[in-house]
């Protein structure tokens, strides 16, 4: 620890906060300190996250550094780990909990404050508490282009790091990650009381969910006034709308597990993710998912068993089954037509007729036939809608003829429309900028070199996706021939 720690008590962040999740009492966490780290330094900072906080202009200081990396005591935090359970690669897994991410507490302006990283808990289950750099940097760097692509996620302030080793399949360095979010509960949080048969637990945490979150569900006439299954159905929706976003991103999460699911329809818990380079429905960007339960086409139906799950969970406050059963019912009609939805952006199509839906169909088998580099074909369909020639996407495809087609179509169906499109509308949501895996590895080891400027680079594209930025091309091209040797697995 550093001089600064050990002289200091502790530090003000200027926050105020509010009583949050620790007014469900202590079945729920358990109180604790994080595990303070040596010489800590700045690896990768967000402003636009401090302003989203209130934190000030110059906020990070040194009492702030140790501060987020676990070395000294936050003024007003209440720190805890939470205790959550879950279904693991499509098994229950029993209990689990924060194993390394302690929760600072929930600010006035209604977000949480976490430190991923930070420690063993007693959710640990013989892990170390620790995160490495790699895995906090892509985290880091993920939630803002998420954010930034419209895709509902946790937030990340920070990283920091040390030069204290982690051991994982090499010796690796440590980092703390700090997240924000308006809440952490998880599917996993309802189902740890539920497999408990512990109902006052559930109905509390339901309740606290509700007030919070969805207070509509108190009102609703659905379900006969039912408040657990109007947050079932609820909950539902958002996913179904997350995933949606999720794959017209091209993005794959690779580890769809229960407690990596947010009852607020948030991206959470980065691990093994990828941003698509070439499209191939079938991929697997999780080296540890041997069978590909959470392949990238294989997202929405375990999104839909996952509510289930909840659904099983908040059962003993639905009480009849056939709401249980309607509630998640609302995923299979929401998730296709919001899917369809964004992908109508993606093309630049002005209004929705009954047919688009075959119309992309024929589009993704095409492009999956050939392996389409995902973001490339959409920048530059994007360009060709704002007027620019149609040669540089034709010449994404070997059948050419194939292309024509289908371009012929889109043509006949654009005639089709009532009014045109803006010229620029699908400039706004086919971004140039992607965090590929390549990308986010040039950053790492720049910045197990010392190097953050990498980082800082990186999030400057990623937080504006859509613009231009010119003298970063190179950020905007195809993946190199190594890119594809990259392996990302749930070691972190």
């Amino acid at each position: 620890m550093s001089l600064l720690a050990q002289d200091a008590e502790v530090a003000d962040l200027g926050l105020r906060w509010q009583p949050g999740f620790a007014q469900l009492g202590p079945a729920f966490f358990t109180r604790l300190q994080p595990t303070p780290l040596p010489a800590p330094y700045w690896v990768g900072h967000s402003d636009a996250v401090a302003r989203l906080l209130g934190l000030p202009a110059a906020w990070r200081t040194g009492a702030v550094l140790e501060a987020l990396t676990g070395n000294l005591p936050v003024a007003g935090a209440d720190p805890l780990a939470t205790v959550y359970s879950g279904h693991q690669f499509g098994v229950w897994a029993g209990q689990l909990g924060d194993g390394r991410a302690i929760l600072l507490g929930e600010t006035a302006g209604g977000q949480e404050i976490q430190l991923k990283g930070a420690g063993r808990t007693p959710y640990s289950r013989m892990g170390d508490g620790r995160a490495v750099l790699r895995s906090s940097i892509r985290e880091f760097l993920a939630s803002e282009a998420l954010h930034a692509l419209g895709v509902p996620t946790t937030r990340a302030l920070c990283v920091t790091g040390s030069d204290a080793p982690v051991y994982r399949e090499t010796v690796e360095t440590a980092a703390v990650t700090t997240r924000v979010a308006p809440s952490f509960i998880r599917f996993g949080h309802f189902e740890h009381f539920a497999a408990a048969g512990r109902v006052d637990e559930l109905r509390a945490l339901a309740d606290f969910v509700i007030d919070r979150f969805y207070p509509g569900c108190r009102d609703a006439a659905a379900f006969d006034g039912n408040a657990y299954a109007g947050l079932l159905h609820a909950v539902s929706e958002r996913t179904a709308d997350l995933i949606a976003r999720w794959q017209a991103v091209g993005f794959c999460h690779g580890v769809m597990n229960t407690d990596n699911m947010s009852i607020l329809g948030l991206t959470i818990d980065y691990g093994p993710f990828q941003f698509m380079d070439g499209f191939n429905p079938a991929h697997i960007c999780n080296h540890s998912d041997s069978a590909g339960r959470y392949a990238y086409n294989q997202q929405p139906q375990v999104a839909y068993w996952n509510l289930f799950c909840l659904a099983q969970a908040l059962l003993p406050l639905i009480g009849e089954e056939e709401h249980a059963v309607a509630a998640v019912g609302v995923y299979r009609e929401r998730f296709p037509a919001a899917f369809l939805d964004r992908m109508r952006e993606k093309l630049g199509l002005p209004d929705a007729r009954e047919d688009d839906g075959a119309l992309l169909d024929a589009l993704l088998r095409l492009m999956a036939s050939e392996h389409t580099d995902w973001p490339i074909f959409w920048r530059r369909w994007a360009e060709h809608r704002a007027g620019a020639d149609a040669a540089p996407v034709r010449d994404l495809f070997v059948d050419r003829a194939a292309f024509d087609a289908w371009s012929l179509q889109f043509s006949e169906r654009l005639a089709q429309a009532p009014q045109a499109a803006a010229p620029d509308a699908a400039l706004r949501v086919n971004p140039r900028f992607v965090l590929r895996n390549h990308l986010a590895q040039q950053a790492i080891e720049r910045a197990q070199s010392k190097d953050f400027g990498g980082v800082a680079d990186l999030l400057a594209l990623l937080q504006s996706p859509c613009e231009e930025h010119p003298g970063m091309d190179a950020h905007a091209g195809f993946p190199p021939d190594w890119a594809s040797t990259i392996e990302i697995s749930c070691s972190s």
